[in-house]
């Protein structure tokens, strides 16, 4: 996927790995992507590390939390 500038505006999107900056890509996305990214995250990340990413993150906005945990949910 390529990735919006704006959505990674502290760094060079075309450097970000997508396995070892999982985490980064998955808050990044979660509170700021649009439904095309959305959709990705969803599709690329398997559901254990999307769940495991949102509920342990310190960074994310509690409204955030809450739409990921219901979309991520078996």
């Amino acid at each position: 996927m390529k990735f919006r500038q704006a959505l990674f505006w502290d760094t060079d999107p075309k450097t970000i790995d997508v396995k070892k900056n999982a985490q980064y890509i998955i808050e990044r996305v979660a509170d700021f992507g649009n439904d095309k990214e959305a959709r990705w995250v969803l599709d690329f990340y398997k559901q254990k590390l999307l769940r495991k990413v949102i509920t342990k993150s310190r960074c994310l906005r509690p409204e955030t939390k809450l739409l990921w945990t219901l979309m991520t949910q078996k």
